[in-house]
């Protein structure tokens, strides 16, 4: 692999400076297994966005970071910059409104596992050593089964982000109900609105 090469040292160093971090520092895992059965993952293993952060700077050339949110997501709320392969798990279908929620039913992405296999591939990353980081919206619905799918293939080091891309919801205040708690956006890391070629997954599933 040659991520390392990719991942810009200028946010590095920043980052580093701003959460007070040490570029030489190895990286403490300390995620806790999550409360909801459908945030578990059956590797075991649980990051947050910043466990996630420090694992990329530590690892360069062993961790690859998977975006599972639906294209028009990605596109409106922000994509991560350290992002290396971007295949929705599930996609919106707009011709199916769910009344009860008030939103489009999501529909699973049939070639997601194949998908996702044949990128990791083209990566060369290894199925006994590579971590895989799955991201979603705030880490339940979609990165943890994701994260099963490729370890049932034999990838084994398949990793949930608790906390996912928005991060959760802040319970009181003016701003009750905004996703501003945690999560990659909200934990100063590299994030923009420009869809990289190239990463992004377009619809024949490339």
């Amino acid at each position: 692999m040659t991520r390392s090469m990719t991942r810009p040292c200028i946010h590095a160093l920043a980052l580093a400076v701003g959460l007070g971090l040490s570029l030489a520092a190895a990286p403490s895992l300390a995620a806790d297994v999550p409360e909801k059965a459908s945030a578990q993952v059956k590797s075991g293993l649980y990051v947050t966005a910043l466990e996630a952060w420090d694992l990329m700077r530590a690892e360069p050339d062993a961790v690859v970071l998977v975006d599972t949110r639906d294209p028009v997501e990605v596109m409106f709320t922000g994509f991560a910059s350290e992002t290396d392969i971007h295949v929705p798990y599930k996609i919106a279908d707009p011709t199916a409104l769910n009344p009860d929620k008030g939103v489009w039913h999501m529909r699973l992405n049939p070639a997601f596992a194949d998908a996702v296999e044949a990128r990791l591939n083209a990566l060369e990353a290894d199925k006994g050593t590579t971590k895989v980081i799955f991201m979603c919206r705030s880490g339940s619905t979609r990165s943890a089964p994701a994260a099963d799918l490729l370890h049932d293939r034999g990838w084994t080091q398949t990793y949930t982000m608790v906390d996912g891309f928005e991060g959760g919801k802040r319970k009181d205040g003016a701003s009750a109900g905004v996703r501003d708690v945690d999560g990659w956006r909200n934990s100063g890391l590299p994030w923009g609105y420009t869809l990289p070629e190239g990463i992004v997954y377009m619809s024949d599933g490339q």
